[in-house]
């Protein structure tokens, strides 16, 4: 899945900042293409068009879309997570043939576990226009699918057209959504801003099926996968729900605010929280582009020696390879990413007075970013621990997150509001600990986990794995 990646790499060979500024720009939209184009389109609407909104209106936009960016993250990751193993193993198998159909398989499961969320608190719960819950509805679907062909995304060689997919619609957005605001108020903001996703969503269906030129046919080698892999399933939910469940606990915290729909926010932690997880950004650019495909060759190196039947020696070698490898990596990724933070900490006041937002947020911020810091790094541990089959162990440090986070952001909202963003940080300092762990333990016995717990011949009998 480090494709995009190696295609990337072949910018930064130019010998020129241009050239280098680019290829960072590509990874920024294929690793985290829906997070950038939330942020900038809510940023940009919210920065530039404010003044010709009602509150009201304003508010009953962003609040749709914050819950349909979490509702939708959560919901389509046990999803997203077992298609992404499929997907690799396809690549890696040389037979991506069912491409097609297991998209089109997965699209309608992603978008039937959103009928809870379309039905029970759209149509039933929230107190809206008939036609903004509609287009509410729409919009979820949308961001739904979004999530799930980013997947097909990164294992793409046509970088140019992701971002201009995502460019394009980003443009699409912020336009429409202030051109159909004056006759439809808030559904018309909504309506423009998810017709940029439409644009995106048919724009990336398109290239991969243009990747992908084959008929639809039988899915039964998919079926089994949700068996199979069902620990990729639930260490989804598990690390989605981490992301946000500070939020939605913060969301009946004293300050919180409840509209007159009945949903819950609590616009000076979202926003701050928000703008803090742009700053990864940077870091997951510096990941795809140098970090997982420099990872990638030596892993496959490791691999290939040991079904070609090399010496122990040479196996040895290989695992130092992949830990200096890793090892160089993290210090630089942690490099890029400390920076970002620091420099982000300490101009806060500024940026935050650029931002149009409230000061009151900016110890919020300041935490959010630290915790950033910290997230990005165990996001980095997490992908690793996935490439060499840890899934029980993914699970578990998940698990722990998510625990944490919600333990945590329960205390500290309790304490009051100088605490506000400690429980989200110090759930990400606990979580990168625990993640560095299990990792660190797996790479120093990483012959033994290659040849025994990790081989599937000794993980079932014989006859089970040849019916399978």
């Amino acid at each position: 899945m480090a494709g995009i990646g190696f295609v990337l790499q072949k910018l930064t060979n130019k010998d020129d900042l241009l050239g280098v500024a680019r290829a960072y720009t590509h990874a920024a939209f294929a690793a985290v293409g829906p997070w950038v184009f939330t942020a900038i389109a809510l940023g940009a609407i919210t920065l530039f068009f404010s003044n010709y909104f009602a509150v009201e209106e304003l508010l009953n936009f962003r609040i749709i879309v914050i819950y349909n960016f979490g509702f939708s993250l959560v919901l389509a990751a046990p999803i997203f997570m077992v298609i992404t193993r499929y997907l690799a193993d396809a690549i890696h198998r040389q037979d991506v043939t069912q491409s097609p159909s297991i998209l089109l398989l997965a699209l309608i499961l992603v978008w039937l576990l959103q009928v809870p969320v379309a039905v029970l608190f759209y149509l039933g719960y929230v107190e809206l226009p008939l036609m903004l819950k509609l287009s509410a509805i729409a919009n979820l679907y949308l961001i739904s699918a979004i999530w799930l062909l980013a997947v097909f995304v990164t294992a793409l060689k046509d970088y140019m057209a992701v971002t201009r997919a995502f460019g394009i619609g980003m443009l699409l957005g912020v336009v429409l959504a202030q051109l159909l605001k004056a006759p439809y108020g808030a559904t018309g903001m909504l309506n423009g801003f998810s017709i940029g996703l439409t644009w995106i969503a048919f724009s990336l269906v398109a290239k991969i099926f243009a990747e992908y030129p084959y008929t639809l046919n039988s899915t039964n080698g998919f079926r089994h996968y949700f068996s199979k892999y069902w620990e990729l399933a639930v260490t989804g939910i598990f690390y989605n729900a981490a992301i946000w469940i500070d939020k939605w606990i913060m969301w009946f915290s004293p300050e919180a605010t409840v509209l007159p729909s009945k949903m819950r926010m609590y616009p000076d932690y979202d926003s701050a929280m928000f703008f803090a997880y742009l700053t990864i950004v940077p870091a997951m650019s510096v990941f795809m582009l140098s970090v997982e495909t420099n990872f990638f060759v030596r892993y496959k190196q490791f691999y290939f020696d040991i079904l070609e039947h090399k010496p122990l020696s040479r196996i040895r070698q290989n695992q130092q390879a992949i830990i200096d490898s890793l090892v160089g990596s993290a210090r630089n990724f942690a490099v890029v990413q400390g920076t970002i933070c620091f420099v982000t900490i300490v101009l806060a006041a500024r940026l935050l007075a650029v931002l149009n937002i409230n000061y009151m947020q900016i110890g919020i911020f300041r935490l959010g970013c630290l915790g950033a810091f910290f997230q990005v790094l165990m996001l980095f541990e997490y992908i690793i621990l996935s490439y060499f089959d840890c899934r029980r162990a993914a699970m578990v440090t998940q698990a722990l997150f998510l625990g944490c986070n919600a333990i945590f952001t329960i205390i500290t909202m309790h304490m009051g509001f100088p605490y506000y963003g400690y429980g989200y940080f110090l759930a990400c300092v606990v979580g990168f600990v625990a993640t560095s762990v299990v990792l660190f333990n797996h790479l120093r016995k990483l012959p033994y986990h290659a040849f025994i717990t990790n081989n599937n011949s000794l993980r079932k009998p014989f006859r089970e794995e040849a019916v399978a």
